[in-house]
């Protein structure tokens, strides 16, 4: 396992399969907006499935200020679709099966077996600004996040 990405790293670029099926590449969403980059374990499971209500109710928000939310599982694109489509997620996931994307950022592993729930913040210049790693407190990832944006917006005024 490579080593976890810290605040003050640079953002592993990597592009991925979002769930309509096109590539999405990290370093493309840049420069315009902050990313709020998150790692799931999976699709349609309690946890995530409230996690990604959480970002979807405060989509808004996060758009407002200028960001962009990315959910990232090793779940398949028509799994992504089935998953977007059943919650309404406003937002892009992407297809990391063979978890190359999670390895390159460190995300640990929950007891070894069950993937890691870790939120970044990555700045418009590609620098991670914050990370949450929290499997349990789910509404940490959503709230920190927002403050981080926040202050970044602020920065920026």
């Amino acid at each position: 396992m490579a080593h976890s990405v810290k605040a003050g790293d640079k953002a592993p670029d990597f592009t991925l399969p979002s769930q309509a099926g096109e590539p999405v590449r990290l370093s493309d969403r840049l420069g315009e907006r902050v990313v709020i980059l998150y790692f799931y374990p999976k699709d349609e499971t309690p946890g995530c499935t409230k996690e990604a209500c959480a970002f979807r109710d405060s989509y808004e928000v996060f758009t407002d200020a200028g960001a962009e939310v990315i959910g990232v599982s090793s779940d398949s694109v028509a799994s992504h679709l089935a998953f977007a489509g059943h919650h309404k997620l406003p937002f892009t996931l992407l297809s990391d099966e063979d978890g190359s994307v999670r390895k390159s950022y460190g995300v640990p592993s929950t007891l070894g077996l069950l993937p890691g729930r870790v939120t970044y913040v990555i700045d418009r210049a590609g620098v991670v600004r914050h990370v949450v790693n929290s499997q349990l407190n789910i509404g940490k990832h959503i709230d920190s996040a927002l403050e981080i944006i926040r202050e970044l917006q602020a920065e920026r005024a």
